[in-house]
């Protein structure tokens, strides 16, 4: 069977091209969808992908209507063809019951991983530059050096308890436990 999914962004925009175009390929049913490409909640393509079966094609216009990236298209390519659902796009003219278009998936599926190590590569590069400069990432510590020093006296000192301690320092105990050189333990033996 088949199968043919039309998709436009915005109520503005109609599905007739989409739909001329599908219904000169031959598609049996088409559902049709106006949501943006963006969006994960897609009824209409979540019904057509429940409806498809082995041995049935799922027809679109365009790659572009399909997938909101590469890697989503590529995830939903991968899920038909482990379904031995086929995929053609009229307007790329790409057909994975073919060589052909088998290849060309083969190729888009590479570049979908190049892009990801690519992407990797340079956050890593990007945090690395950032230490270099002084710059950690992450939530700043709730605690600097002279904290910890003035817990350490308050502690020494043994008149406050490590929740009356984080209080005055505006942390949560937890946090002065784990600053604490061997954590609450150390502080309940300090205090006994």
């Amino acid at each position: 069977m088949l199968m043919g999914y039309a998709r436009v962004s915005t109520g503005d925009q109609h599905h007739d091209l989409q739909m001329d175009a599908l219904r000169a390929a031959g598609c049996d049913r088409i559902w049709t969808e106006t949501a943006s490409g963006a969006r994960t909640d897609r009824p209409e393509l979540a019904a057509l992908l429940d409806a498809a079966r082995a041995g049935d094609t799922l027809v679109i216009w365009r790659l572009d209507r399909l997938g909101r990236s590469l890697k989503h298209l590529i995830d939903i390519a991968e899920d038909l063809q482990r379904r031995e659902i086929a995929l053609r796009s009229v307007t790329e003219g790409i057909d994975t019951t073919t060589t052909a278009g088998r290849f060309v998936f083969s190729l888009l599926r590479a570049l979908a991983q190049m892009e990801r190590e690519v992407l990797i590569e340079r956050t890593q590069a990007g945090l690395a530059a950032a230490a270099a400069r002084g710059r950690k990432g992450g939530r700043p510590r709730a605690l600097d050096d002279s904290k910890v020093r003035a817990a350490q006296a308050m502690l020494k000192a043994g008149t406050l308890s490590g929740a009356e301690i984080a209080k005055q320092l505006g942390i949560a105990p937890s946090t002065l436990y784990r600053t604490v050189p061997g954590g609450r333990r150390a502080m309940m033996d300090q205090a006994a």
